[in-house]
């Protein structure tokens, strides 16, 4: 719920960044969503075996980064996806950072679990090919929080630097927590987001064991969805203090209007109605909006039966009669399921939707089903008004994070 009885500071945002299979910077990955375009394909960057179902949403080839080989030995590939991002986002919000800029900014990044690639490569090199030990820097590579800390050590960052995980609302959680340590006064200027390299091949056992991935691509809404498919990417997005903002002369792409948190308390990974609607009610309280204020809602649209019915009955109870005027669409439907960089990845949609006036489509979409009569804007981009956009992020472990973010007015 809102907190009437304390006064925040405006936070707005001044910087993008993303790399993802839809393209390694905001630009290309928002011209891929508005032309409805996939980034899901086989998976042919990691080796496979026994694998029953082998599709994903990879990067096929990062940007040029210009980091040292005595830098990369100390990354895992997450780490390096979380840097790429930041650096755009940072460029973008054209950050200047001296010795006491420096130490009121900072930065939390998050991931769904840790650094897949180390571990897969530790046991591979020791059990396959017969190496005595691991990686010397298994841990500082592997650890949730290395591209938190990376982030910082590329960007000059002294100020709050940690990192959140869980599962798939992480991104949204990191931006949360990122906007709190500026309204707490920690912090002028936060980056946020998330980032994930989980196309391995142990990572894709172990969703093939849950039985929710999709045989050829993901279709979220549609009644002949069948799954989800998984990706890799990074988003970024720099949060800034409105006031500092304005006294550097940033240009301000829209406003962090307020989030919602919540928890299912049932089920590991059954979702419930409730705790996203929860999760959405809570948002739409703490950043003062009504209902019918909201335009777009970037769904969490994993593409599975269950997640995308729920979600349906839980957009409806919490939007009431406004939730048929909505424009909602899944992104994941181009850009995979990212888990711990995911809802990251969304803030930028949300964000390019306000500035630009646009709603990326839900691509994929062959057949309406009944249980999700939502307006799911399938297949083509549209164009109208976004004067507010909400991003929903619903994790194994029923962890909900809703986003708000609205067009800046001084």
């Amino acid at each position: 719920m809102a907190r009437p009885d304390i006064a925040r500071p405006r936070i707005v945002i001044t910087g993008l960044g993303g790399v993802c299979a839809l393209g390694t910077d905001v630009a290309s990955i928002w011209d891929a969503m508005c032309a409805g375009r996939s980034g899901i394909g086989p998976i042919t960057t990691t080796p496979l075996h026994d694998l029953k179902i082998a599709c994903g949403a990879e990067i096929r080839q990062l940007p040029d980064h210009g980091i040292e080989h005595k830098r990369l030995v100390t990354m895992d590939r997450f780490s390096l996806l979380a840097v790429i991002a930041a650096r755009e986002a940072a460029a973008q919000a054209g950050l200047s950072l001296d010795d006491r800029a420096a130490a009121r900014a900072g930065a939390v990044i998050g991931s769904g679990v840790c650094g897949w690639e180390t571990i897969e490569d530790n046991y591979r090199g020791i059990l396959l090919e017969g190496r005595p030990r691991a990686n010397i820097f298994s841990v500082p590579r592997a650890m949730t929080g290395a591209p938190a800390g990376q982030v910082s050590m590329d960007l000059g960052l002294r100020g709050p630097v940690f990192s959140v995980t869980s599962a798939c609302s992480t991104g949204n959680h990191s931006i949360v927590a990122a906007a709190d340590q500026i309204a707490l006064g920690r912090a002028d200027v936060m980056l946020a987001g998330g980032t994930e390299a989980p196309l391995v091949w142990g990572v894709l056992k172990g969703w093939e064991a849950l039985r929710v991935l999709a045989k050829e691509t993901c279709r979220p809404f549609s009644a002949d969805r069948d799954g989800l498919v998984i990706g890799e990417g990074a988003g970024v997005v720099v949060l800034e203090r409105l006031e500092h903002a304005l006294a550097r002369g940033a240009t301000i792409l829209a406003e962090y209007a307020g989030a919602g948190l919540s928890a299912d308390a049932t089920d590991i990974v059954a979702p419930t109605v409730e705790g996203p609607t929860a999760a959405m009610a809570n948002c739409l309280a703490d950043a003062g909006l009504k209902p019918e204020e909201v335009d777009y809602v970037n769904a969490h649209g994993t593409g599975t039966r269950m997640n995308d019915q729920i979600e349906t009955q839980a957009i409806r109870r919490a939007f009431g009669d406004a939730a048929d005027r909505l424009s909602v669409s899944s992104t994941k439907s181009m850009h995979g399921h990212c888990l711990g960089a995911t809802a990251a990845i969304e803030m930028i949609a949300c964000v390019r939707a306000v500035t630009d006036g646009v709603v990326p489509p839900t691509a994929n979409y062959r057949a309406p089903d009944p249980a999700c009569d939502l307006d799911v804007t399938p297949n083509a981009a549209r164009r109208r008004e976004v004067r507010a956009a909400i991003s929903n992020a619903f994790a194994f472990g029923g962890t909900n994070a809703t986003v708000a973010v609205k067009a800046y007015r001084p």
